[in-house]
């Protein structure tokens, strides 16, 4: 079977509404950067696996291309305005469609600052066609610009994928619309988080075997088990989620393969360290894996700027309680893009970081005093803090599940601790620089980071 190519149209401009969808909320423009939007097309495969191969846990995974099918979907691209500025790189996203609506990634600073290219693919079903009864898919948020987009099944999703890194890679056609604009291209990391790491698991393990179309490798807030290669039309829906006990669900059941030339970052909260803890695996010359202590798979920060997204967007979003967790897992997210993008252009391997505690029969998260996980990448909120954050839920159901906890000290308590307001983000900031001489965190987080600690104290009752 030959190997799949896109066509690929625009730039795409126009629609109802005149804007891509989840368009970055920054000014890139003023980064030195360009916004497109682009339609891929063709004919992509799908896979089957062979001989059983995806109930191995070892992940080492064989899968073979069978009936094609005709797809056309959209590829979002942020990259800089002056060539000069391109470091080589290319972040290609698998957006993320658990909400009914595709989630990916358009607010990192390290990416607009560190010079990369960022594509932004809609690779699933749901992105398109959405989920009964809001249908907030790309589709029906503006049919003027999306009417004609079509993937028949997520089986189709790895090629598809496949076929974007293609369209942005180094080999990619000279003829027809380029979204780089002409960039010199050297690698393409794959990035993911949640549902989409997941997929880019099996991606990983069964599809780059057989195409070698990536370079590396990102897997955010990975829950530690790839998703099938035949669901037919099945698509994901958080409705239909079930009964089973979240802990079961979401344990992890298969390693990622660290032999296939190319690096593999996973960077996980607290709350995917559990799943992930029969799984874990060894740091390698090609693979590294960090779990941040104290931290949970939804953030009050994350969540506070897509409010903002969504409302500009007008899509409609499923309630939160209060007390989510207030570690957000973005800045360390920077921080691995920066230390990827070195270990492929400069051979620089990323720091080795400890992992979160676990003792007992049934494994368990040892925890301080104060509640907070022990051992992990420590970000200064887990070192210096004025609040107990966790992964642990405030309440019951997968929304409360994800969102972990934020449990702040009283004023008394933090003044018990600390003395005064000064002392506190004194210490606070030394270890925010700790965690930048550590590799965890970019120089430019600390100044923020402290301003928020700084108002995080006035918060206090």
């Amino acid at each position: 079977m030959t190997e799949g190519r896109a066509t690929v149209e625009g730039p795409v401009t126009g629609g109802k509404r005149g804007w891509p969808f989840a368009a970055s909320m920054l000014d890139v423009a003023g980064y030195g950067y360009v916004e497109e939007e682009y339609l891929l097309a063709g004919d992509a495969v799908r896979y089957r696996d062979i001989d059983d191969s995806t109930a191995r846990a070892d992940g080492v995974w064989s899968a073979e291309p069978i009936e094609p099918a005709p797809y056309r979907t959209r590829l979002l691209v942020y990259r800089p305005r002056d060539p000069a500025e391109f470091n080589g790189t290319v972040i290609l996203t698998w957006n993320n469609v658990t909400a009914g609506f595709e989630l990916f990634g358009t607010d990192s600073v390290e990416i607009l600052e560190g010079g990369y290219a960022l594509a932004c693919l809609t690779t699933q079903k749901v992105g398109i066609d959405g989920l009964p009864p809001l249908n907030q898919g790309l589709a029906n948020w503006d049919p003027e610009r999306y009417g004609s987009l079509h993937i028949p099944s997520d089986d189709y999703s790895y090629d598809i994928f496949t076929q974007a890194a293609r369209a942005v890679g180094p080999d990619r056609p000279t003829d027809g619309a380029d979204p780089m604009g002409g960039l010199a291209v050297e690698r393409v990391v794959a990035f993911g988080a949640s549902q989409s790491a997941g997929r880019l698991a099996t991606h990983l393990n069964a599809i780059q075997p057989v195409t070698g179309a990536l370079d590396g490798y990102i897997l955010a807030i990975y829950f530690g088990r790839g998703t099938p290669l035949e669901v037919g039309d099945e698509v994901v829906d958080l409705a239909k989620i079930g009964d089973m006990p979240m802990a079961e669900r979401f344990r992890g059941t298969n390693r990622l393969r660290d032999d296939l030339g190319v690096p593999v970052f996973v960077i996980n909260s607290e709350l995917e360290s559990m799943s992930c803890h029969p799984v874990r695996q060894p740091d390698t010359d090609t693979f590294r894996y960090w779990e941040v202590a104290g931290s949970c798979h939804v953030s009050e920060q994350s969540t506070a700027a897509r409010a903002a997204m969504h409302a500009r967007d007008e899509v409609v979003t499923m309630p939160r309680g209060g007390g989510i967790n207030a570690i957000p897992m973005g800045l360390a997210y920077d921080a691995v893009f920066g230390h990827v993008h070195r270990w492929l252009a400069e051979g620089v391997a990323p720091p080795v970081q400890p992992k979160i505690d676990f003792a007992g029969e049934s494994p368990a998260i040892v925890r301080d005093t104060d509640g907070i996980a022990t051992g992990g990448v420590r970000l200064p909120q887990v070192e210096v803090p004025i609040a107990v954050n966790s992964a642990i839920p405030r309440g019951e159901g997968i929304l409360a599940y994800l969102d972990g906890s934020c449990e702040p000290f009283t004023r008394a308590e933090a003044e018990a601790r600390y003395g005064d307001r000064e002392t506190y983000l004194t210490r606070f900031e030394d270890a925010a620089n700790a965690s930048v001489a550590a590799g965890v965190l970019c120089p430019r987080d600390v100044p923020k980071l402290v301003a928020e600690a700084d108002h995080r104290w006035s918060e206090l009752a």
